[in-house]
C-alpha cells in the first residue's frame, strides 16, 4: 500500500486513534469512525499508568513493551506538537513498598536483570522511602523505584490524538462508509463480535472502576501497592485505580468496590489525606483470551485488519502498536510478535 492511500479505522479508543495518527503522520488519508466520542469507552478513564513488566526472563513480548515505553516520550511530544493539546505525558517513575527482607532481596535480583535487559535506559532499584516526599507506607522503610514507568492523562491523550489526526488532514466521524483498508479497533464489543464470528471465545469486557481526587503532587512518581495504582497528574489531581470485575450488571456504574479501592489508596499513601473525590468512573475494558493485544490481518476478509485487546496496558503499548500496524497496512511489512498475532487467539486453549 502506497503512502497517501486511504484507511478507515473503526473505533476511537487508544489503539484506533494511535494507529490513525501514525498512519496520517506517514501520509495516509485516514478516517476514524467512532459512534460516541474519542476515548468514550475504556480509553477514557482516569488512571494512565504506563508501567513495565518485571525485568528478567527477557522475551519478545517484554522487548516489545520496553520499546514502546521508550518510544512514548517522542510519540506523545509529536502528538502535542501537531495537535496543540497536552496529553499529560511525563516519565517520572514508580514507587512500590518493600514488605520484608525477602522482597528486598528479590528487588535486588530484579535490579540486576533490569541492568542486563534495559541497559542504561532505566533503573530498577531499592531506595529509602524518605527520599521521596510522596512515598507509600513501607514496612521496611524501603521502596522499589523504577525509572521506566510514566503517566498519561487518558482523556486528554485521546483528545490530543483526535486533534492531531484532523490537523494532518484526517477525520473523526460518528458514522460513514468504509474507504480503503479497514482497521477494526472496536474494544470489548469487537472481541465479542469476533467470538461469535469464529465460534469460540476470543475475548470479552471486564469492568474497571477508578476515581480522581483533588490532590496535587504533579512532579511525584506514581505508586503501586496492595493492588492499587496511585497516579498524580499535572493538573493537580491524583488518580486511583482500578478494580477488575468479571461479573457485573452495569459496566458504567460505580459502587462500594470503588469505595474500598479509595480507602486502600489512602492507607497506602497517607499524603492523600482527605482529598475529595471529584470523579468516579467505570467502564468495561477489552480482555482477550491471551490477555495481550490481538494484532494483524482479519482472517477471511481481504484488506481488513485487527488491533484489539491490550487489557490494562493499552496506553503503554500504543506507540509501538501504532508503528507495527502502520508498517503492515501501509507497507505490507509484518513485524508483529508471534504472541500478539490474532492467530494466537485462535490457538489458545481457553
Amino acid at each position: 500500500m502506497a503512502s497517501g492511500d486511504r484507511v478507515t479505522i473503526r473505533g476511537g479508543g487508544i489503539f484506533g486513534l494511535a494507529c490513525a495518527y501514525e498512519m496520517a503522520r506517514r501520509g495516509a488519508r485516514v478516517q476514524v469512525i467512532e459512534p460516541r466520542a474519542p476515548g468514550a469507552g475504556a480509553s477514557g478513564g482516569t488512571v494512565g499508568a504506563l508501567a513495565p513488566h518485571v525485568p528478567g526472563e527477557w522475551s519478545e513480548k517484554k522487548r516489545f513493551q520496553f520499546d514502546s515505553l521508550m518510544q512514548a516520550e517522542g510519540f506523545w511530544a509529536g502528538v502535542q506538537a501537531v495537535s496543540g493539546q497536552d496529553p499529560g505525558y511525563a516519565r517520572l517513575g514508580r514507587l512500590q513498598p518493600v514488605a520484608d527482607e525477602r522482597a528486598a532481596a528479590l528487588a535486588e535480583k530484579r535490579g540486576a536483570a533490569a541492568r542486563a535487559c534495559w541497559g542504561e535506559a532505566a533503573v530498577w532499584q531499592l531506595r529509602e522511602a524518605s527520599d521521596f516526599p510522596h512515598a507509600p507506607v513501607s514496612p521496611t522503610g524501603l521502596v522499589l523505584f523504577d525509572s521506566l514507568s510514566a503517566r498519561i492523562a487518558p482523556r486528554r491523550a485521546c483528545a490530543a490524538l483526535a486533534g492531531a489526526i484532523v490537523a494532518l488532514g484526517g477525520s473523526v466521524v460518528p458514522d460513514g462508509p468504509e474507504d480503503g483498508a479497514v482497521l477494526h479497533a472496536t474494544g470489548w464489543q469487537g472481541l465479542e463480535d469476533l467470538s461469535r464470528a469464529f465460534g469460540r471465545f476470543i475475548g470479552h469486557g471486564e469492568k474497571g472502576q477508578s476515581a480522581l481526587l483533588a490532590c496535587a503532587a504533579p512532579d511525584s512518581p506514581q505508586v503501586y501497592g496492595n493492588g492499587v495504582h496511585v497516579v498524580p497528574h499535572a493538573d493537580g489531581t491524583t488518580a486511583i485505580g482500578s478494580t477488575t470485575e468479571r461479573d457485573y450488571d452495569d459496566p458504567a456504574s460505580t459502587d462500594t468496590q470503588l469505595d474500598d479501592l479509595i480507602a486502600r489508596a489512602r492507607a497506602l499513601c497517607p499524603w492523600l489525606g482527605n482529598a475529595p473525590v471529584i470523579d468516579r468512573w467505570a467502564s468495561a475494558r477489552p480482555r482477550s483470551v491471551t490477555r495481550g493485544p490481538l494484532l494483524g490481518r482479519f482472517p477471511g476478509r481481504e484488506g481488513h485488519f485487527i488491533a484489539n485487546g491490550g487489557f490494562k496496558i493499552g496506553f503503554g503499548l500504543a506507540p509501538k502498536i501504532a508503528a507495527v500496524m502502520a508498517d503492515l497496512i501501509l507497507d505490507g511489512h509484518d513485524a508483529i510478535p508471534e504472541d500478539f498475532r490474532f492467530a494466537a487467539a485462535l490457538k489458545d486453549p481457553a
